[in-house]
């Protein structure tokens, strides 16, 4: 356990010294990118556009004239996001990690739908940029018409400082359909210090099933930073604990980005006082991102 509690502390502080580094970074806001129908991507400074037309300034090809028919999307491209001349993919769950939110939030229209091991479903949107609303299920019943979970999660984000510090909290409840008195879900509070590529939050929830409440608080501790281009670091962790009694759940992995979808993978290890054998669970999950900007 030692030797656990020791990777997750280095771990943390690995993803601080990220943190720090990622907060000064200059902004751009005449830097675009625009993806063509033929498939081409261009980055560049936007010098002149019309109603014919797009010109801008690439780093490789100086400048370029491409006509709006030619053109599939464009987007404004912040410049903390081009490292040593490239563009890094966006973050296709910025608001989450492998399953535990963070303070940040979905903004007005866009919206992803997670997938885990096959069974774990759920797609949330934004409803306005500091609203989001989600719904999900675990459809048990193609397995012998077992009784199957679904949910909705609703959950404000409230920008204390811009890109350092924000809050979240939010609520996750459903029933187990085709079962009486089976209500289950969590409310939930939380911080986080950082921005959406490089952060470290903190978050307290109550759980509640069958019409009781928990009578001790489950306290999260997670965090995420942006190592390359396509990929991230992350860990999510969890501690409930009871007099002596007490269960942990420590997880670390990864997740790398496409243009369309991103692959979390990872290891989580359930540590409890009455534990003997050791045991490490995989994690498998696929996020696609939707809406305005996708």
């Amino acid at each position: 356990m030692k030797n656990l509690l020791r990777l997750s502390f280095f771990s943390i502080v690995f993803m601080l010294a990220n943190l720090a580094y990622g907060q000064v970074q200059p902004d751009s806001s005449r830097m675009v990118k625009i993806e063509t129908l033929d498939g081409n991507d261009y980055l560049g400074i936007l010098l002149a556009e019309d109603s014919l037309k797009v010109e801008i300034e690439t780093s490789i090809l100086g400048k370029v004239t491409i006509p709006r028919t030619s053109i599939k999307v464009m987007s404004h491209v912040q410049t903390a996001e081009i490292k040593a001349g490239k563009l890094w993919a966006k973050n296709t769950q910025s608001t989450r990690y492998f399953w535990s939110p963070n303070g940040y939030g979905l903004k007005k229209g866009e919206g992803y739908y997670q997938n885990i091991w096959v069974l774990w479903n759920q797609a949330s949107v934004g409803v306005t940029d500091y609203f989001s609303i989600g719904a999900g299920m675990l459809p048990l019943f193609f397995f012998g018409g077992t009784s199957s979970p679904v949910w909705v999660v609703p959950k404000f984000s409230i920008p204390v400082v811009k890109d350092k510090f924000n809050l979240g909290v939010g609520a996750l409840t459903g029933v187990v359909l085709g079962e009486e008195n089976a209500g289950f879900g969590l409310v939930y509070g939380l911080g986080s210090v950082g921005n959406r590529n490089n952060n470290l939050t903190v978050g307290l929830g109550y759980g509640y099933a069958a019409g009781q409440w928990g009578k001790v608080p489950v306290i999260t501790l997670s965090g995420m930073a942006r190592v390359g281009p396509k990929g991230y670091l992350l860990t999510e962790n969890f501690f409930i604990a009871n007099g002596e009694d007490y269960i942990t759940l420590i997880s670390f992995g990864g997740r790398t980005l496409s243009k369309k979808a991103g692959i979390d993978y990872g290891l989580f290890i359930p540590l409890t006082s009455q534990q003997e054998t050791f045991i490490a669970l995989p994690w498998l999950g696929i996020t696609i991102p939707f809406g305005k900007k996708y």
